[in-house]
């Protein structure tokens, strides 16, 4: 095997088994709960919230980005003479890894996991951090204001997504992220489209609503 696409292999391999880790499970396992068991039965921060209280939501939160930021620091140490690269092939492999957990189907026999944004947040703040941190606050506005975590979510994704896509056309971020938002941008809209349709028909929890 030529030793760039042997380091391309790693880092697909690494990022994927890094977003893989069931870090909502494992928090609801010491509380006694299985989150595969309650509210939406969704492996992430806002069924931790609803099951947990939002403390315990926070620190699934953080650390399920902590894994996509993780991922592509290690990746770009493992191909340093091209970081564009090593940054989306891991950051796109540790959502998948996040959203599609082997880990889990070992451990429960079902393919599952989270919805992905955490994890996508993470990559998000070191491939473009003024967007992040941007679509961050505009997110958090909207949940102030309507309370719907997935509604935040998909608009902060939607706006850092055509804003960035609007650098690449002008010449101000390589071309390669292309591929970043696009597929990054369609998991998210692929694994949130029951709350799209909750959302559509009025039906969608709210944060703060235990389970």
């Amino acid at each position: 095997m030529d030793s760039q696409l042997a380091l391309v292999v790693a880092i697909i391999v690494l990022s994927y088994f890094l977003g893989a880790i069931p870090t909502a499970y494992v928090v609801g396992r010491l509380n006694n709960v299985n989150i595969f068991a309650v509210g939406s039965g969704n492996m992430g921060a806002t069924n931790i919230s609803r099951s947990l209280g939002l403390a315990w939501g926070i620190v699934v939160w953080l650390v399920d980005s902590l894994k996509g930021v993780v991922a592509i620091v290690l990746s770009v140490h493992i191909l340093p003479g091209n970081p564009a690269l090593a940054s989306t092939l891991a950051a796109i492999a540790s959502v998948i890894g996040h959203n599609w957990s082997a880990i889990v189907a070992l451990i429960t026999g079902t393919l599952r996991g989270g919805k992905g944004a955490s994890t996508a947040w993470g990559t998000l703040l070191i491939i473009a951090p003024v967007q992040a941190l941007v679509g961050f606050l505009v997110a958090l506005a909207v949940v102030v204001a309507t309370r719907f975590v997935s509604l935040g979510v998909l608009v902060m994704f939607s706006l850092v997504t055509l804003w960035t896509l609007v650098l690449i056309a002008q010449g101000v971020v390589q071309p390669i992220y292309t591929l970043y938002f696009i597929v990054i941008a369609a998991l998210i809209f692929i694994r949130f489209r029951e709350n799209i349709d909750r959302l559509l028909s009025g039906t969608e929890r709210k944060l703060g609503e235990r389970t």
